[in-house]
């Protein structure tokens, strides 16, 4: 269930995020928090990150269909212990579905998060990057 709890707590903090973004700022518009450094800027991204895969929106809902699908059929094979793995998973799928939506509702996935440095990103992705991150230690932790 701590999945399940996650997942949901990722997609609509994503979701309520990527709004206030949509309700307060203008497409393209860049706020600078920290002057060169970190910026807000709205952007719509069409592809993954980086920006590849740039108008492959069924492709990106089809890897959305998979991962629900994969994690429905092994759910009851997660383990319980260490906690952080079932957590990561639903980061992951949280994330997943907080941009899918986004590729449903607009057609391309509402990016803010400005480094200058780093492609523009968002909530869902922070949350996807994490997931994946402790899935990996996991398993270089554990035997399969």
């Amino acid at each position: 269930m701590l999945t399940v709890y996650i997942a949901l707590f990722v997609t609509v903090l994503d979701q309520l995020v990527k709004w206030i973004v949509q309700q307060h700022m203008v497409w393209g518009e860049s706020i600078p928090l920290i002057s060169g450094v970190f910026h807000l800027t709205y952007i719509i991204n069409p592809g993954a990150a980086f920006g590849i895969l740039a108008y492959q929106r069924w492709f990106f809902l089809a890897i959305v269909i998979l991962l629900f699908g994969a994690f429905f059929f092994f759910r009851k094979r997660i383990p319980k212990e260490p906690r952080y793995f079932s957590a990561a998973i639903g980061m992951l799928l949280g994330g997943a579905l907080g941009n899918a939506i986004d590729r449903v509702r607009i057609s391309g996935v509402v990016d803010f998060f400005d480094f200058r440095i780093w492609p523009i990103f968002n909530v869902a992705d922070i949350f996807i990057c994490v997931g994946v991150a402790l899935i990996v230690f996991y398993f270089w932790r554990h035997e399969a």
